[in-house]
């Protein structure tokens, strides 16, 4: 019986296969990864959204502070507290706050979340922001505007993220 290994034209027919599958997959996977550790954003900006809505309908003011809606931003002393931490983003709340007599008629930014890390094109210190203003044509409702922070790159990470001011 004879035996006979590969000829060396079938394994360099299988390492350019396998350079071209490579060459496919890394950056996908790249891309996944930064797509993961961006996911926190959208959860965590809808959160906020919610308690800020439940504040206004039962207080009656207008953008309460987190202290005040009873929100932690993951990473954020209250939050670790609870184990809900982020390495990824710094949360902060900006906002000037309503002290009950005043509607506020000019959007203030309620929560803000900076990348702490390169998020593939979208460079670390790039924000996403979240502002909300009295509406009383919405019924008295909070109107939310939303923005990121060079939008064309860090967009596509948080797809969710552009709807939750609706």
């Amino acid at each position: 019986m004879k035996k006979q290994g590969f000829t060396l034209i079938e394994l360099m027919v299988v390492i350019v296969i396998m350079g071209i599958l490579a060459a496919v997959a890394v950056p996908k996977l790249f891309g996944m990864i930064a797509k993961s550790k961006a996911s926190e954003v959208g959860p965590a900006a809808g959160e906020y959204v919610k308690l800020q809505d439940a504040y206004t309908s039962e207080v009656g003011e207008y953008i309460g502070n987190w202290i005040k809606i009873g929100y932690a931003g993951p990473g954020t002393a209250n939050a670790d507290k609870l184990g809900s931490k982020s390495t990824n983003f710094t949360y902060s709340d900006e906002g000037e706050y309503s002290d009950g007599t005043v509607a506020f008629t000019t959007a203030t930014i309620g929560w803000k979340t900076v990348s702490n890390v390169a998020l593939n094109d979208c460079q670390k210190g790039k924000y996403w922001q979240l502002s909300a203003v009295g509406n009383a044509a919405a019924g008295g409702n909070l109107v939310y505007t939303n923005t990121i922070e060079d939008d064309a790159n860090c967009s596509p990470l948080t797809p969710a993220f552009k709807n939750i001011a609706h």
